[in-house]
């Protein structure tokens, strides 16, 4: 299972571990890796209040721009990983990645592996109002034996954050019909001990429709994660989405179009 929880301080998407299903007589499977979203001090989020969007429009950067990106450690192989993926918008986006050594670069990416760390980045551009010196993004689990169905999974995924993207289970469309008493009891236990407080912000809070750009929801998109089926009322469910949908590459082509 993998989700979000929103907070407006530190930024993590969690250590990986691996849960199996709730329902111990499916063969299914769920991966583990919490995501927070990050968002700069000051900006509260209340949850239910329908805040922040699908791109967040006022976070998107100027069409055909340029972005430059660091890392901060990182071996040359999940390097040329990370490069690799974060490039798969472009070819549908009129923005351009440009991997830099600079420290001054918009976007600064580490791998910070500790317990407390994970993978995660600020929303479009909140990246340009972090300090020079800290990270905009991280990917917490890489190493150079990881797959590259979890390179793509994960590094899309963040870099689609780095665009004003937002997690596709809270898009304004959608209507996932969680087990609020199932959703609260799985969360609130081992590994990641929310609140209840926590898993409303993380689930059930809807994005806003006036302050997004947003399509079709999509179960499919590369932003949305997986839904355990025995966490919803109806059996929905949510495999982990690895690559680009249709709907992710036709959106991002509207977002920032060529």
């Amino acid at each position: 299972m993998v989700s979000c929880n929103t907070t407006n301080d530190n930024v993590e998407e969690n250590t990986p571990q691996t849960q199996t299903s709730l329902n111990a007589d499916t063969s299914t499977s769920f991966n583990t890796r919490m995501c927070k979203d990050v968002y700069l001090p000051g900006e509260g989020y209340v949850p239910g209040t329908a805040s922040k969007g699908a791109v967040v429009t006022d976070k998107k950067w100027p069409n055909g721009s340029i972005i430059t990106v660091a890392f901060i450690g990182g071996s040359t192989t999940v390097r040329n990983k990370v490069m690799q993926y974060a490039q798969e918008w472009s070819q549908y986006a009129n923005i351009t990645f440009k991997f830099v050594t600079s420290k001054k670069a918009q976007i600064r990416v580490s791998f910070k592996s500790g317990p407390t760390d994970g993978s995660y980045s600020y929303i479009g551009t909140q990246a340009l109002k972090i300090p020079a010196n800290q990270e905009t993004m991280n990917f917490g689990w890489f190493t150079d034996t990881t797959s590259d169905t979890e390179f793509s999974r994960t590094a899309i995924h963040e870099f689609g954050h780095a665009l004003g993207m937002i997690h596709e289970h809270q898009h304004p469309l959608a209507d996932i019909p969680w087990d609020k008493p199932k959703v609260y009891a799985y969360y609130a236990a081992a590994p990641n001990y929310w609140t209840q407080a926590q898993v409303d912000t993380n689930f059930f809070a809807k994005y806003s429709t006036t302050q997004t750009q947003y399509s079709a929801y999509d179960k499919l998109s590369i932003m949305h994660y997986s839904v355990d089926p025995n966490l919803t009322t109806n059996g929905f469910s949510v495999g982990s989405n690895t690559v680009l949908s249709p709907t992710d590459k036709q959106f991002i082509a509207t977002v920032y179009p060529k």
